[in-house]
């Protein structure tokens, strides 16, 4: 009987999975194998909650996977060497896997087609697997890539999506292989995950896509700022580890029309924007994309009173309490944060994007880097020097200030939205308050961007 790899990277699900049915297709065995890689540890991927939420998604992956009579077949070492060991135990002539963008799947995709094709094997690469758009498809003319969201959305939009594929009936696994427990993946990182951390996996973030379908869908368009409310979708976390499809996600939402879903799917297009650009620019993940000859500030107080939420404003300490808790932010959140430490304290963007990958579940080099990139101005922001006001933010999207005494309880009783100016207090009521002044005057810290970007 033949038989392929079906290799699981950040894809870990069974429906609508193109490299599962290709290696299906292909043969008449398929092991499902995913490789607990010690190469992640250089990464930066290998923290507690990321590492937690991939145990669970793995969990799930395998369970699926023997209610089609299969199961998953774990591995640890050097993702190479593994995958060309289990390509020759099960005598597999093909290898099939998800094509990424970062610079270290790019690493890997090259070294393992070397190490295959000297071992007489193929590797099949599959596109719109992790986005909903393959990276390079569509493209400005005589350029490599877009640069700028708003066209690339118009191009995105014509450019035709596959047909989503039903999740199989059954994977026949050949016996004998051996396999590592597939709580092995934990094995990568050490230390606790955040308390608030959502649970992974295929069946989590189905259930979490019909339930904010019914709730959600269809105010996002007017809701999706609103901090108190948390009314996003939450499903980054599942894009991320490919638990859910982004191409299935775009097709349903296009069914459900409306003002809400269109704004979705334009979230969708923007983490597709970030892939492509990174797909084209590997070097942005650490270098900046455009150059704005800054020279970064340094100041290790206020770094860590950033990290630690102590800020002396209240919304920025909110968004990085959430943070430290639930493993995510909100996503208005993020941009005000990314802002307050690029532009009012005026440091380096690699700070706060290292801060994030630490501590972030969606964590992605694409959309994470690319992102602070935007919000540092020396990304793809048609206006880079625009700077978020922490209490301008506040009035529209936490008015009543219900999102800040959330996260930040030494202000919860502080009523209506003076919570947001807590140094404007009486005396003796800011005395009982356990908060620190605010660590820079806004006026002052804008004048000081301003200057340094001429």
């Amino acid at each position: 009987m033949s038989t392929s790899l079906s290799v699981f990277t950040s894809d870990l699900r069974l429906s609508d999975n193109p490299v599962l049915r290709g290696a299906l297709r292909s043969a008449e065995r398929v092991v499902p194998l995913f490789v607990v890689d010690r190469g992640l540890a250089g990464t930066g991927f290998a923290v507690p909650n990321r590492v937690a939420f991939l145990a669970d998604a793995l969990a799930d992956l395998d369970a699926g996977l023997r209610k089609r009579d299969g199961r998953l077949v774990v591995r640890r070492g050097d993702a190479v060497a593994e995958i060309l060991r289990a390509a020759r135990q099960a005598d597999a002539a093909e290898v099939h896997i998800a094509g990424g963008v970062s610079g270290y799947a790019a690493r890997r995709e090259r070294r393992l087609r070397e190490a295959l094709e000297a071992d007489g094997r193929r590797l099949r690469v599959h596109g719109a697997v992790v986005t909903a758009v393959e990276p390079g498809e569509v493209a400005p003319a005589g350029k490599d890539h877009f640069a700028v969201f708003t066209p690339y959305f118009r191009a995105w939009q014509r450019a035709g999506l596959r047909k989503p594929l039903s999740a199989p009936g059954t994977v026949t696994v050949p016996s004998g292989l051996r396999s590592e427990p597939v709580a092995a993946v934990t094995s990568l990182a050490s230390g606790s995950p955040s308390p608030g951390l959502p649970a992974g996996g295929e069946t989590a973030g189905r259930h979490r896509v019909r339930s904010w379908w019914r709730s959600g869908l269809g105010s996002y368009a007017d809701r999706q700022d609103d901090l108190a409310g948390d009314a996003t979708s939450r499903l980054s976390p599942y894009l991320h580890f490919g638990c859910l499809s982004p191409v299935e996600l775009v097709h349903r939402a296009r069914e459900a029309g409306g003002a809400g879903a269109d704004a979705f799917v334009r979230q969708l297009a923007w983490r597709d924007f970030h892939h492509q650009v990174l797909a084209a620019r590997p070097d942005a993940s650490y270098a900046d994309y455009r150059s704005r000859g800054d020279r970064w500030r340094e100041d290790a107080a206020e770094i860590a009173a950033w990290k630690a939420g102590r800020t002396g404003y209240p919304l920025v300490d909110a968004g990085m309490r959430q943070l430290r808790h639930e493993g995510w932010m909100h996503n208005r959140a993020r941009l005000l944060v990314a802002s307050f430490l690029t532009k009012t304290l005026y440091q380096d963007w690699r700070i706060g994007a290292r801060h994030f990958l630490e501590l972030l579940v969606d964590g992605d080099v694409a959309n994470n880097q690319l992102n602070w990139q935007w919000a540092a101005g020396t990304g793809t922001d048609t206006r880079p020097n625009r700077v978020l006001n922490p209490l301008a933010q506040a009035r529209r999207f936490d008015p009543d200030g219900a999102y800040v005494r959330r996260w930040v309880p030494e202000l919860a009783g502080v009523t209506g939205p003076g919570v947001h100016t807590p140094w404007r207090l009486p005396e003796a009521e800011r005395d009982r308050l356990d908060y620190p002044d605010p660590i820079v005057d806004l006026q002052e810290g804008l004048a000081r961007f301003q200057r340094a970007r001429k």
